[in-house]
């Protein structure tokens, strides 16, 4: 099977970065091609932990529950492409974009990687959701989820990123995928597989 590629898009909370991952593991088992995971969050917090000014204004936004600029995402996917992607593998990406001018350079990459048409997994949930979400993430230790912060996300998600799940919706350059997100993992991961065709 040639390789494919997945983009993860949602609310804070919605599960993401948990269901990228099951589906990184099925399509290894299924397939037996590596996976490239790019996990733009895990990018981000990795790199708050380094010193430097960059880092120190990336920390006040995260922290404050706000969007990077498009640059410093672009800049996390564009470097890990660059350095680890041969060509052979899966590609599955969770955590950006988060605004449509990201989108559309993310869009760039499958024409110049000669990739088809990657499916978009749009994890739908209401904001009530996501909150009781995220408060029991900063219960678990996720400083990044406090009150102020989950309340700029949902204003984020409303002015940037729902703006380009309604563009990929109607892009005929990607798969869109609606899945409901509510319910357990596991039966959210199946209607993934099952979207997907891999069930």
């Amino acid at each position: 099977m040639t390789p494919q590629s997945f983009i993860f898009i949602g609310r804070a909370g919605a599960g993401k970065g948990t269901q990228a991952k099951l589906l990184e593991v099925q399509l290894k088992n299924l397939h037996e091609r590596n996976v490239l995971h790019v996990e733009t969050g895990a990018e981000f917090r990795s790199f708050l932990k380094t010193e430097g000014y960059t880092a120190g204004l990336a920390k006040t936004i995260i922290e404050s529950g706000g969007l990077m600029p498009e640059f410093m995402p672009v800049y996390m996917w564009g470097r890990l492409l660059t350095e680890k992607y041969t060509g052979q593998e899966h590609l599955i990406f969770d955590g950006t974009p988060r605004k449509l001018l990201e989108a559309e350079l993310l869009g760039s990459i499958f024409p110049f990687y000669n990739l088809a048409h990657p499916a978009v997994i749009y994890l739908d949930i209401e904001h009530e959701e996501s909150s009781k979400r995220l408060t029991i993430r900063a219960k678990e230790g996720r400083r990044d989820d406090t009150a102020e912060a989950i309340e700029r996300r949902r204003l984020a998600f409303e002015a940037d990123v729902k703006p380009v799940v309604e563009w990929y919706r109607t892009n005929p350059n990607v798969t869109f995928l609606d899945i409901d997100g509510h319910g357990s993992i596991e039966e959210v991961h199946a209607r993934i597989v099952k979207s997907l065709g891999l069930s």
